[in-house]
């Protein structure tokens, strides 16, 4: 499938659940609220409604895309190999080797991706440096700012 987006199961799950909320709940509001601004009056200068016309135009894109990654989406098992490879799914810890910072970094499918939780995409720079190496590697990540180096210490399938 050339249009396959890796995912883990549980980020299948997660995107399932996220198109369950907006299309169930979510969706309602956002009617509801523009039935709401309606009832003001002249739309022409009515604030309210499009601000909701917006934001449904946002949920509608927003379940488009799931819909799409839901349809596309090719769980990829993790292959219990010990902890020996990073692979998708894999949790790798790393040692910025210039600030001497350990992370924690769950390699995953870019639809999943989310930095600010240390979910990297295999995808990204960072991710596809890690892929397939094993404890004791060093990976180069080249960046705006420069190189990082980063030393693996453990992996986690």
């Amino acid at each position: 499938m050339a249009n396959a987006i890796q995912v883990t199961q549980e980020g299948f799950d997660k995107l399932k659940k996220e198109l369950e909320e907006l299309q169930g709940p979510v969706r309602m509001r956002v009617a509801e609220a523009i039935r709401e601004a309606k009832s003001h009056g002249d739309l022409r200068e009515n604030a309210a409604y499009h601000e909701a016309k917006l934001n449904q135009t946002r949920l509608e894109s927003r379940i488009n895309d799931l819909e799409k990654a839901l349809m596309y989406a090719k769980i990829v098992e993790r292959k219990d190999d010990g902890g020996v490879i990073a692979q998708l799914g894999s949790v790798v810890k790393v040692l910025d080797e210039e600030f001497g910072d350990e992370i924690a970094i769950t390699l995953v499918g870019s639809f999943e991706a989310d930095p600010s939780q240390d979910m990297v995409s295999i995808g990204s720079p960072l991710g596809e440096a890690l892929l397939g190496k094993i404890v004791g590697d060093i990976v180069e990540v080249a960046a705006p700012a420069g190189t990082t180096r980063y030393k693996i210490l453990h992996i986690k399938s």
